[in-house]
């Protein structure tokens, strides 16, 4: 989370929004503490309790994570004073965990912000060109894999190191499972013993898998569910207008049916580093 405000917008309520350079909204965790009418001297305690809780955030069930969801407030008039900047995610979670008597209306005017932002976050032309490369090198099977593996790698960070229940939350996020792909496959008259995933999408629509290796990216990236999710949708429609093959790269072998991806992007993505990522998208 980039904090360096550069203004704030005015509240109809007694809880100032702030807004970054990035245009992320945030809330200070002491204005929100006093707007949901909790006991002063309660404060250290809650904000401690809130910054290590549980929530069920729209991308996973997990910990708040610093820099991400939430990030530390200078106080001048009170430097012992422990205050910090709260994504309006966050702020929302924590007013409907709250004891206060007002946190229906809070969390109401939180969830409308958090609405207004996802609005506001509508990507550019520069972003769906972008996206539309993503697309094309996403036809390669070694990013696909990289994708995968990295959004897995998140996945178990916030999980202790434990994956075990990567596959249901996975399905999840897709909107599909292993279970039912071999459904699918099935009622076609195919065999599904033995095939991965990705081989029975291979037969069923292999647009889908540029879809799933859109998700995967974004998911590692530090993105929403939803907006990995719509991310991967635009993708899907470049690759069915496309008509985009599906090649294994893994070998090394080259194609001239192959999308005209570009080696600089389709490197990056077999080396995936999240901050060269989020910079870029």
């Amino acid at each position: 989370m980039h904090i360096c405000m550069r203004n704030h917008l005015p509240s109809l309520m007694d809880l100032q929004v702030y807004v970054s350079k990035k245009g992320t909204k945030v809330v200070a965790a002491t204005a929100l503490h006093q707007a949901l009418q909790l006991a002063d001297h309660h404060y250290a305690t809650n904000v401690k309790h809130w910054l290590r809780d549980v929530y069920n955030f729209s991308d996973d069930i997990r910990r708040p994570e610093k820099l991400r969801d939430f990030a530390p407030r200078k106080t001048p008039g009170n430097p012992i004073l422990k205050d910090y900047y709260l994504s309006v995610e966050l702020a929302k979670l924590i007013a409907l965990s709250s004891k206060s008597k007002v946190k229906l209306k809070y969390a109401k005017w939180l969830s409308h912000l958090e609405a207004e932002e996802e609005q506001a976050g509508q990507i550019s032309k520069e972003q769906v060109l972008k996206v539309l490369e993503l697309t094309k090198a996403m036809s390669l099977i070694s990013c696909q894999e990289a994708a995968e593996k990295n959004h897995l790698k998140v996945y178990e960070a916030r999980n202790g190191g434990q994956s075990g229940n990567w596959w249901k939350y996975r399905a999840e996020i897709l909107g599909y499972s292993a279970a039912q792909l071999r459904r699918r496959l099935a009622k076609t008259g195919k065999s599904a013993e033995g095939k991965t995933q990705r081989q029975m999408l291979m037969q069923l629509d292999r647009y889908e898998l540029v879809r799933t290796a859109i998700i995967d990216l974004f998911m590692a990236m530090g993105k929403t569910g939803t907006y990995a999710r719509s991310m991967g949708d635009l993708a899907k429609q470049f690759a069915q207008e496309l008509d985009m093959d599906v090649f294994d790269d893994r070998a090394g072998a080259a194609s001239l049916f192959a999308p005209n991806a570009n080696d600089r992007l389709v490197n990056e993505l077999r080396a995936f580093k999240p901050e060269r990522a989020l910079s870029a998208l």
